[in-house]
């Protein structure tokens, strides 16, 4: 069931709610619990029912896991022994559902072999929800569990809580668990349901007005990769670079305000990552969840920087080349998490030169960096990314609009310049605006406040409710070309 659908605004979300509080107010608090966690089951089997039995079977052996290490010693053998093997049950199911297909071509093609793997549907969220629960396995090892004492329902619904299980954001049980069992958290609060349908709204224009729009420009560069011209390259990257955070950031928008509809706090997910002036500041804006897992449970373990710069960097790239591997079975989600990891290795090594860059000039360094890497990770294959980066770079030559004639015809036709032609893959309605619409949209991603920065100001006042209810009426008209979100498919 996707949120910018009607069966979920008008159908789901409103059932839900109001059998929920009604629930904690005429019932019981655990009643409600229950009910939340069998409307959460719902919501994820209506996509499709045949990835429900797989969610129960993870949430009910990582439960069980959990609460066997937590009556164990921590830290000790037997502890040990569990948290292995339940994390290596866990990567056993998530490298099957999603990766076994590709290791197997991968083997084919290197070792000349004839490997077969049956057609592998791939479980809807399992990325999301599994690394939650292996975090959740650590963290019961560590000790941090000890004293909590979680039931079943109490634990399964932290793990597919609607709001955030489809893509996000990933959860620790510290953060959400204990708001659950907090009875005033059941208590209907119209602040706190006005405030979560404005960041809705919010998030819900931000994917149906923006992300939805800008995907035709995209899908016409990357579909003709070895075709498009300078500026075409450039419009499909930058637009891909812009859909994929409206898009994303909208989801993360989308979760957080429903979780405050029903007095629940998610962990905000985005932070205008946009602005950042480094790799490292992106990274401490975008998807902060899994940046955040990546680092404790991956980066720090492997020694972080306590074992020598060599080793720092070394860290870094694996680090990254995981998350990349994470996003999609598909070497060219590799390169991108294994360029990533580099850039970072190079910006620790130009720290320690101590040379400060302006500015401006550090923003556009990782801003073009992160282009770079979203082509990687948006082309069909890596001999696509380096078709349209090779037009970007201008090696394939430069090719203007007869548009731009007026006030660039005296331009000398020769080297990289090889004279006027118009925009070919481009769709032709708004396809001819996208650079005045990108540049618009590039302002507001890098000067304007974030969602939650206007929500921070946010005051139920007659203007919000009538901005909000008309940003609401143009999404609800055009929900009539309902598409997924594109983290779904990681």
């Amino acid at each position: 069931m996707l949120f910018n659908s009607y069966i979920f605004i008008f159908g789901f979300l409103p059932v839900a709610l109001l059998v929920f509080f009604a629930w904690a107010k005429f019932g019981s608090v655990r009643a409600a619990r229950v009910w939340m966690a069998i409307a959460s089951v719902f919501f994820y089997g209506y996509w499709n029912i045949a990835y429900l039995p797989l969610l129960l079977i993870s949430i009910a052996l990582n439960y069980g896991l959990g609460q066997e290490i937590n009556r164990a010693r921590a830290g000790s053998r037997y502890a040990k022994i569990l948290l292995v093997g339940g994390i290596g049950a866990n990567l056993a199911i998530l490298g099957y559902y999603k990766y076994a297909s590709f290791f197997a071509s991968s083997a084919n093609e290197l070792l000349q072999t004839n490997w077969q793997v049956p057609d592998i549907v791939l479980p809807l969220a399992i990325s999301f929800y599994t690394f939650t629960q292996m975090a959740y396995l650590v963290d019961a090892y560590r000790g941090e569990i000890k004293n909590a004492n979680y039931d079943f329902v109490t634990y399964g619904l932290f793990v597919s809580f609607f709001p955030q299980l489809i893509a996000g954001p990933i959860l620790r049980h510290d953060e959400l668990i204990p708001q659950f069992r907090k009875e005033r958290n059941f208590i209907f609060s119209s602040r706190n349901f006005a405030r979560g349908l404005t960041l809705f709204i919010l998030g819900l224009s931000k994917k149906v007005l923006i992300a939805d729009n800008l995907s035709p420009w995209v899908a016409s560069a990357f579909d003709h990769a070895s075709a498009v011209s300078f500026l075409e390259a450039w419009i499909g990257a930058l637009s891909y670079t812009l859909q994929l955070y409206f898009d994303f950031s909208g989801y993360s928008d989308m979760a957080i305000g429903l979780g405050w509809m029903v007095n629940i706090r998610l962990p905000i997910n985005f932070n205008s990552p946009y602005k950042a002036t480094s790799i490292a500041d992106f990274w401490r804006r975008w998807h902060i969840t899994l940046s955040s897992f990546l680092r404790d449970y991956l980066y720090i373990p492997l020694g972080g920087n306590r074992r020598g710069e060599i080793r720092r960097y070394i860290n870094l790239i694996i680090t990254m080349l995981l998350g990349g591997l994470w996003h999609g079975a598909g070497w060219s989600f590799v390169i991108w998490g294994g360029l990533h990891g580099l850039f970072l290795a190079i910006e620790q090594a130009w720290r320690r030169l101590n040379i400060a860059l302006p500015k401006i000039l550090a923003w556009a360094i990782a801003f073009i960096a992160v282009v770079v890497g979203w082509v990687l990770f948006r082309a069909t294959t890596i001999s696509d990314a380096i078709e349209i980066l090779q037009a970007m770079a201008g090696t394939k030559g430069i090719l203007l609009p007869q548009t731009f004639k007026s006030f660039l015809g005296w331009l000398p036709t020769g080297g990289l310049f090889k004279g006027w032609q118009e925009l070919t893959y481009l769709p032709d309605v708004g396809g001819r605006n996208s650079i005045v619409i990108l540049v618009a949209l590039m302002l507001a991603v890098t000067l304007l406040p974030n969602s939650q920065q206007i929500m921070e100001r946010f005051k139920p006042t007659w203007w919000v409710a009538g901005l909000a209810s008309t940003l609401a009426l143009f999404c609800l008209l055009s929900l009539n070309r309902v598409s997924e979100f594109l983290y779904f498919q990681f």
